[in-house]
């Protein structure tokens, strides 16, 4: 059920300027997902009755991410006078008239920030009956955030935005980390009579907190247990603390669900990456993306996979893999290169220096090294020799190849598509296939082999070749 008295305006209009990026701001991704994604998360999380975005910067891209992540949210577009006051203010207009319930403001900057804790904001701005409530947090550096400031008798008093704050104030490390809970009606009171009359012309919504407490009304600001939930990000050096954070989160997560991860601080696992018991992950190892791995599978050392599915039992080490199916018992690597498209069958195997795009290998078939299988599908208990080319282009489109199962391929060998190979078939090595081979039939290339004496000592006299064949046949004599 929702909370039908629970409104949710995220704040996702800013440029971003710190993070001298053409990607806006909020489109940084964080653990495989855009920073504002992970609030857009959390507002769905509250269940709220209405959540409104309010959007400016880059409009279209960031208006796209919230209608996939979260389409029941109302869009606005803040006009042009600048400030989170004015952005509030819009949104709240977009609210039905009618709407008496709370509402919660937050940053689309704040990644970290969980639905439990802010589940623990609203329940305590409404016990306490309190006209807003605000989240703060102690912390070390308090550089960038606006200040709170308390009474002697430890009541809050104002927020302070760090431009506007004097020396003394700046020395204040509880900072405002810019998550609100109003009470609709004296919320629509205030916003109206904010002014632009400060150090950035902007209409501020840490002033209607100031307002609301001269009017006698009860404010509270109540710290979050743990600092780092309330941290937003404005540059990339608090991006990669917050992706750090979070990663740490994610791989602890797991590893509570029976996951073994060796080396947590070399090891980085998306937020949609989904593990079961007992799969092994070694360090240097990226799971990202919508990758699942099935139980028993060991990954890496030093792989990376996007979006892939990876079998029970399955060994993949030393691999990049996108969007490639590695069957159960499979093995893979080290040293592959899984492009698109690849699926490798239960207990099937691709091996080292191997790389396969848009192939489909069959069970218990071996690609085992220094090989390129490319748009091509490959029966089951097939052998395919080293070095061997699935040459699949010809300079405009690209053709496929068959091999059927329990095929033998000789090493070094170039299979030119569009081709088919019948079942049970073997090639010799050295053999370029450019016609169909029947099933069971042995394909090769004959030539005879020429060999011309004295060769070296004719065309590369008094070299070390020439002497050692000297010295060779001398020792025949």
């Amino acid at each position: 059920m929702s909370d039908k008295k629970l409104a949710i305006v995220i704040l996702a209009a800013g440029q971003g300027t710190r993070m001298k990026s053409r990607l806006p701001k909020l489109l940084h991704p964080i653990a495989g997902a855009p920073m504002l994604s992970h609030v857009l998360a959390t507002a769905q999380a509250l269940d709220a009755e209405h959540v409104v975005t309010v959007v400016r910067h880059e409009r279209d891209r960031i208006a796209e991410v919230v209608q996939n992540e979260l389409p029941t949210s109302l869009i606005v577009d803040q006009d042009e006078i600048p400030g989170t006051g004015r952005a509030v203010e819009q949104a709240v207009d977009a609210l039905p008239g009618d709407f008496d319930g709370d509402v919660l403001v937050v940053n689309g900057d704040v990644p970290l920030l969980d639905a439990g804790t802010l589940s623990q904001l609203i329940g305590k701005h409404r016990s306490a009956q309190a006209a807003a409530t605000l989240l703060s947090a102690i912390l070390d550096d308090a550089t960038g955030y606006g200040r709170v400031i308390r009474e002697k008798d430890g009541s809050l008093d104002r927020i302070i935005e760090q431009k506007d704050a004097s020396a003394a104030e700046l020395s204040v490390t509880e900072i405002n980390a810019g998550v609100y809970v109003f009470t609709a009606a004296p919320l629509r009171r205030e916003l109206p009579k904010l002014t632009t009359d400060n150090a950035q012309a902007e209409k501020y919504i840490t002033d209607v907190i100031g307002a609301l407490k001269a009017s006698g009304q009860l404010i509270s600001a109540v710290p979050v247990a743990e600092p780092w939930v309330a941290e937003g990000v404005n540059d990339r050096v608090q991006l990669s603390a917050a992706a750090a954070r979070l990663n740490a989160l994610i791989i602890s997560g797991w590893q509570r669900e029976g996951v073994t991860v060796q080396d947590p601080s070399s090891t980085w696992i998306d937020i949609k990456a989904t593990l079961a018991p007992d799969v092994t992950i070694k360090p240097g190892t990226q799971i990202l993306g919508s990758t699942t791995v099935a139980s028993g599978a060991e990954v890496g050392p030093d792989t990376t996979l996007v979006d892939c599915e990876i079998g029970e039992d399955a060994v993949v080490k030393r691999t990049d893999a996108t969007l490639a199916v590695i069957g159960a018992g499979a093995s893979v690597g080290p040293f592959a290169y899984l492009r698109p498209n690849t699926v490798l069958d239960a207990r099937g195997k691709i091996g080292t220096f191997v790389e396969t795009k848009n192939s489909h290998i069959g069970a218990e078939s071996k690609v085992p090294h220094l090989s390129y299988v490319g748009d091509a599908t490959v029966g089951e208990g097939a052998n395919i020799g080293a070095g061997t080319i699935f040459a699949n282009y010809d300079g405009v489109n690209k053709h496929s190849s068959t091999i059927g199962s329990h095929v033998r391929t000789g090493s070094h060998n170039v299979f030119v598509a569009p081709i088919t190979i019948g079942d049970g078939a073997y090639t010799g090595a050295g053999t370029v296939v450019r016609k169909d081979v029947p099933a069971g039939a042995l394909a090769i290339n004959v030539a005879p082999q020429r060999n011309m004496d004295g060769w070296v000592e004719t065309n590369r006299p008094d070299t070390a070749a020439a002497h050692a064949a000297a010295a060779a046949a001398e020792t025949e004599e």
